[in-house]
């Protein structure tokens, strides 16, 4: 059940925030307090990241986005994802397309495009550390891999406490009975007709820069903006500049009377 618009306290267009899978939410630090003057801002933990534990048995990421919502009395939101929080995103406007008013994709994860070469590659040398107990050459693989080279050591020291709370929470869930099961929804990016801002970073991994234009080119109200400073973490790299880029394209489709969230 959708809540009633007029129930609800903040009388804002809402938007959610939702990390990638290497970090949590505290990503967002900077993008949080840009947007929190015009609008009703979450920021959530996912499930298996930063303040939120794994919890046993099957369970949709986007069935959490939506509980969240829920929780806030909020009908409608825009959602800001980056990669792995990108492919929530979608999903979440997959199965409520109604609760969705505006997507913002910072080189998001998606359907349709093959392994590129520099991913297997990542995805194998991960794979290996993770076999050998090597947790912390894992945190210092994705630390070089994910950051770009406009991201400072803060960020890098940041990244590398977030996704070292990730793998202490996945190590936990092996604990876990019945098992984590994740379960993804079916994606049909022709149907979603919402707003949506897809970015790409120049020195992101190719296999997202090719998920960005076929995102681009699917999703029916999409404009694709491509970052030639930007590596896989805009919002950590350049804070303020992602930052307004995000403000801009929500002001312009959500407070200039295209579209309404509440």
């Amino acid at each position: 059940m959708v809540p009633d618009p007029g129930t609800s306290f903040d009388p804002r267009p809402a938007v959610v925030l939702l990390h990638a899978g290497i970090a949590d939410s505290r990503m967002w630090e900077v993008q949080r307090r840009a947007l929190e003057g015009r609008y009703a801002v979450l920021a959530p933990d996912l499930r298996g990241f930063g303040g939120r534990a794994h919890e046993p048995g099957p369970f949709r990421h986007a069935d959490d986005v939506l509980a969240l919502l829920d929780a806030h009395g909020i009908g409608r939101a825009a959602l800001v994802g980056a990669s792995f929080g990108g492919r929530v995103a979608l999903e979440t406007a997959s199965v409520a397309p109604d609760r969705v008013s505006a997507l913002v994709l910072l080189c998001a994860a998606g359907p349709g495009v093959a392994p590129t070469p520099d991913a297997e590659s990542f995805d194998e040398e991960e794979e290996r550390l993770l076999g050998a107990g090597d947790l912390d050459g894992a945190v210092e693989l994705n630390v070089r891999t994910w950051l770009g080279p406009s991201a400072d050591e803060s960020a890098r020291a940041l990244v590398r406490e977030m996704q070292a709370r990730a793998f202490e929470l996945d190590t936990a869930a092996e604990e876990l009975s019945p098992a984590v099961e994740l379960r993804r929804p079916e994606l049909d990016l022709a149907a979603l007709t919402m707003p949506a801002l897809v970015v790409s970073g120049d020195h992101d991994l190719l296999f997202f820069r090719e998920t960005a234009r076929h995102l681009a080119e699917h999703l029916p109200a999409a404009e694709l903006v491509s970052l030639d400073w930007a590596g896989h973490l805009p919002s950590l790299e350049r804070p303020d500049e992602t930052a307004a880029l995000v403000t801009a394209q929500l002001d312009r489709v959500l407070l200039d009377g295209q579209t309404t969230t509440r």
